[in-house]
């Protein structure tokens, strides 16, 4: 195998699609409505609505970058390309750290559905499947996302249709606790979380047909599908179960239905089905972009190795060990809240490198929009800052660690 040879371009607008779409509706969104109208109350709309604007600044200034450096790595490449090297790594180190805790919340909510008595084992044999998939190379990681969000899109609008031909609660809009802009924020971060898959499609800059076109597009369209989605759910569960009954739910969507049990049963399914798409689209892309860090020394030059199917397969195997350890120490609150402060320490990062790139007159379409990166950037400050104290701390932990080894490494080989 070969330590340097360069993936094939396989990858077309369809398929770019699916894997955006099947990242973005991932088990996240069968699991984030809880925590979300728990800070939110009433205000879950205006959640959905400011984690939606975060990401869709996100996504213009993703696609920017993208069009300009079609390689793989995302805004590890951009932020070393436009920034710094070091800013380069501390994004590189976020998408990283903040997608294998993703995997994990992924693992973890299977094996809550499927077999709540052993929630680790069952995350850990998700984890492996979705490694098998993925080492088997992009075009077949594309093609399994794109079928699973296909399924997913159809099993969520069967639970909008039933819960609108269902009566809605009477307590649908009464809230207990108080909400504060604060909240909301949080909220909004958790909220984010989902939508931040498109991020994988930059990461195969490398694997795409005409990447400068396609991503772009694909980007644009997938958070555009996903939007829709996500506001006619929150609008949903609004209405039926009620804000009360959703802040106290492990199984929102579930009480969005008149049958409840016979409900419970085939959403448990599709979040399985869900979360295991989710999962093959989030390891493919940890595994581009440790490639890319490897390329460029940050981490062991062995992971830039490439298998015969063109996929990294050590990088990614070594990120679902990340993820293996996760499920078997955390929980699912920690491992999104964690993975929702890393991936905004990316974008902060990719919305930073944009900004450089329109100072410097490169920016396209953009540069007559150079404050758009610049709000995406504060954006995402804001909503790291509004989460809980012990995942942003375990996030700036593993950051700091992560550029001490690093660092003495650096040193050694000089």
């Amino acid at each position: 195998m070969s330590t340097r040879a360069a993936p094939e371009r396989r990858l077309g607008l369809f398929g770019a699609v699916g894997v955006g779409v099947g990242s973005m509706l991932g088990a996240g969104v069968f699991v984030v409505w809880g925590p979300a109208a728990t800070a939110a109350g009433p205000w879950l709309l205006v959640a959905i609505g400011l984690a939606a604007g975060v990401a869709i600044i996100n996504a213009m200034s993703v696609s920017l970058l993208a069009a300009r450096h079609p390689v793989a790595g995302g805004a590890y490449t951009y932020g070393r390309r436009e920034l710094s090297p070091t800013w380069g790594f501390v994004a590189g180190v976020g998408f990283v750290v903040g997608k294998t805790a993703s995997v994990a919340a992924m693992a973890l909510a299977i094996g809550s559905y499927a077999w709540p008595a052993h929630v680790p084992v069952v995350g850990t044999a998700a984890i492996v499947a979705a490694w098998a998939v993925n080492a088997m190379g992009v075009t077949r990681t594309a093609r399994a996302t794109t079928a699973i969000a296909v399924v997913v899109l159809a099993g969520l609008a069967a639970v909008i249709a039933a819960s609108l031909t269902a009566q809605a609660e009477l307590e649908a809009a009464a809230s207990t606790g108080s909400v504060s802009p604060r909240s909301v924020a949080s909220a909004a971060a958790l909220v984010f979380f989902a939508f931040a898959g498109y991020a994988r499609l930059a990461t195969l800059g490398e694997e795409v047909r005409d990447p400068r076109r396609t991503i772009p597009r694909a980007i644009a369209i997938a958070i555009g599908i996903v939007v829709v989605v996500y506001l006619a759910l929150g609008a949903t569960l609004l209405r039926r179960p009620g804000v009360d009954a959703l802040a106290g739910s492990s199984a929102p969507l579930s009480l969005a239905v008149p049958d409840a049990r016979g409900a419970a049963a085939g959403l448990a399914l599709l979040a399985a089905v869900a979360a295991m798409g989710a999962m093959v689209a989030l390891m493919a892309g940890i595994g581009r972009t440790a490639m890319a860090m490897a390329r460029e020394s940050d981490l062991p030059a062995s992971l830039a190795r490439i298998g015969r199917s063109g996929a990294p397969q050590r990088a990614e195997a070594v990120g679902a060990l990340g993820s293996i350890t996760l499920v078997w120490w955390g929980d699912l609150g920690f491992a999104l809240a964690m993975s929702s402060v890393a991936v905004l320490v990316y974008y902060a990062v990719a919305n930073a490198a944009a900004y450089r790139a329109t100072r410097r007159g490169e920016g396209g379409a953009l540069q007559a929009a150079r404050m758009v990166p610049a709000i995406g950037f504060v954006c995402c400050v804001l909503l790291a800052l509004s989460l809980d104290v012990a995942p942003t701390l375990a996030t700036v932990g593993s950051l700091a660690v992560a550029a001490a080894i690093r660092a003495a490494a650096r040193r050694r080989s000089a």
